[in-house]
C-alpha cells in the first residue's frame, strides 16, 4: 500500500497527519523530562523523515533562514569557549534539531492545522497534568499551587494559556466549523480551569493582554490598511498614555498584590541582579550556551540553595534576556532580539500593510505572548519545548513567500 506525498508533506491535504504530528510534539514538549529519550526520538520520527518523502519541498531553500539562525549557530558555536563544553555542545546540537523540525513544520503544515494540532495536544497534556498532576509549595511566598505533572506552575500556566488562546482563535481568528467549535469550547474551559489552578501571574496577565490584543486586530483589520496604520500609531500614543497613567497611580502594585507578589516578583529581582553580575565575567560572547546552570558550579550551587532547589536543575533567570546575556553575552542578546523582533514586526507588518490574512493574525497573538512572557520566563532558547517550536514555526512562515492566498490554503477537514 502506497500513501500519496500529499497527505504528508503537502499544506491543507495533510490535515489528518499534520493534527496529530503537531499534537504528538506538544505532548512531547511537555513530559520529555518524565519519559526521557524514548519521546525525543518519537518527536524526531515525526518530523526528520519527511525530509525522504519530498525533500525539496520540507527543505526548501535554506539561505531564506539568514535572519532566523545565527542565534543557534551562535550557542552551538558556543562550546569552543565553554565553561563546560560538553555540556554546551549536547545543548546546542539537540536546540539546532528541535529549530530544524519546526523549521520543517512550518513548511508543510498551515495555520488552520497547526492550530488544530495545538489545541489537541495542550488538551492531552492538561488532561494528564489533572491526572497525575500535584500541588507544589513556594517556600518563597508560602503559597501552594497546581504545577500538574511539570516542576513548575509557570510551565503548566503557559500551556494553559496556549489552550486559552487558540479556542479564542477558533471563534475570533479561524474559520472553523460549528463541530470544531464545540471542541475548542471544550479545550478552552479545560485550559482556563488549569490557568486559574496554577496561579501564575505570568501567564494569567500575558493571557489577558494576548486575548484583548487579538480583538483588538481584529476590529482594525476591518478596515483599509492605509487606515489601518493610522489606527495603530494612534492606538500606540493612547497605550502610552495609558501606562504611564496607571504606573504613576500604582497599579503596578495593585496587579502583583492580586496575585500575592510584592515588589521583587518573588525573588526575580535579586535574580536578575545575579545574572547582570554574573554576565560581567564574559560580557561580550558569554560562559557558552547552558553553562551556567551546572551542577558542581559554586554560583549555580549557591542559587539553588537560595531558592530552595534540591534537584539542582530546572532553573534560570526568570528573564530571556538576562539568561542568552550570562551564556552568549552581548552578541547573543542581539540576535535573539533580531530574531523575536523579526517574528512580532513580521507579523505586524503583513496585518497593517497587506490584506487580512488569518494566518497572520493568529501568529501575531502568538509572537505576542512570546514577546511578553520573554521578560519573566525563557520560554524559546532551549531545546525541546513548546515556545522554541512555536518561535521558529513563526519564523519559517515569514521567511516562505507568500505565493498563493491564504483562503485558498484553507483545509476543508476543519469546515465540514
Amino acid at each position: 500500500m502506497r500513501i500519496a506525498k500529499s497527505l504528508l508533506v503537502e499544506p491543507g491535504k495533510n490535515f489528518w497527519y499534520g493534527t496529530f504530528a503537531v499534537a504528538l510534539s506538544v505532548f512531547v514538549f511537555a513530559y520529555s523530562t518524565n519519559f526521557g529519550f524514548v519521546s525525543i526520538l518519537v518527536f524526531y520520527g515525526l518530523w526528520l523523515p519527511l525530509i525522504l518523502v519530498d525533500y525539496r519541498r520540507v527543505i526548501g531553500n535554506y539561505a531564506r533562514f539568514y535572519w532566523v539562525l545565527p542565534f543557534v549557530l551562535l550557542a552551538c558555536m558556543s562550546f569552543s569557549w565553554s565553561a563546560a563544553p560538553p555540556v554546551t555542545l549536547r545543548a546546542g546540537i539537540q536546540y539546532l534539531t528541535t529549530i530544524i523540525c519546526a523549521l520543517i513544520a512550518s513548511r508543510i503544515i498551515d495555520a488552520r492545522t497547526f492550530a488544530g494540532g495545538v489545541s489537541m495536544g495542550v488538551a492531552l497534556v492538561l488532561l494528564y497534568s489533572l491526572g497525575f498532576g500535584q500541588y507544589q509549595y513556594d517556600a518563597l511566598d508560602g503559597s501552594y499551587s497546581f504545577v500538574g505533572a511539570f516542576a513548575s506552575k509557570n510551565q503548566l500556566g503557559f500551556f494553559a494559556s496556549l489552550g486559552v488562546y487558540f479556542a479564542f482563535a477558533s471563534f475570533f481568528v479561524l474559520q472553523t466549523s460549528k463541530l470544531w467549535r464545540c471542541i475548542a469550547v471544550v479545550c478552552g474551559l479545560l485550559s482556563a480551569y488549569c490557568l486559574v489552578a496554577s496561579s501564575s501571574a505570568t501567564s494569567v496577565i500575558a493571557t489577558t493582554a494576548i486575548l484583548t490584543s487579538t480583538l483588538i486586530v481584529g476590529v482594525v483589520l476591518k478596515f483599509s490598511p492605509k487606515h489601518r496604520r493610522s489606527f495603530f500609531l494612534v492606538g500606540i500614543a493612547v497605550a502610552l498614555v495609558l501606562v504611564a497613567v496607571a504606573i504613576n497611580a500604582g497599579a503596578i502594585d495593585l496587579v502583583l498584590g492580586a496575585f500575592g507578589k510584592n515588589s521583587t516578583l518573588t525573588g526575580r529581582t535579586y535574580l536578575w541582579q545575579e545574572g547582570f553580575r554574573a554576565a560581567r565575567e564574559a560580557p561580550l560572547m558569554g560562559i557558552g550556551y547552558q553553562a551556567y546552570w551546572v551542577q558542581g558550579f559554586s554560583e549555580a550551587e549557591r542559587l539553588w540553595a537560595e531558592f530552595y532547589i534540591p534537584a539542582r536543575t530546572g532553573f534560570h533567570f526568570h528573564n530571556t534576556y538576562i539568561e542568552v546575556l550570562v551564556e552568549l553575552g552581548y552578541v547573543g542578546v542581539v540576535l535573539i532580539s533580531v530574531l523575536l523582533g523579526g517574528v512580532v514586526i513580521g507579523f505586524l507588518r503583513r496585518l497593517l500593510m497587506e490584506g487580512y490574512t488569518p494566518q497572520g493574525h493568529l501568529m501575531f497573538g502568538i509572537a505576542l505572548l512570546l514577546l511578553i512572557r520573554s521578560f519573566f520566563e525563557i520560554d524559546f532558547i532551549q531545546p525541546y519545548t513548546i515556545g522554541s517550536f512555536l518561535l521558529y514555526y513563526s519564523a519559517g512562515l515569514l521567511a516562505i513567500p507568500q505565493r498563493t492566498p491564504y483562503k485558498m490554503m484553507q483545509p476543508t477537514q476543519l469546515q465540514t
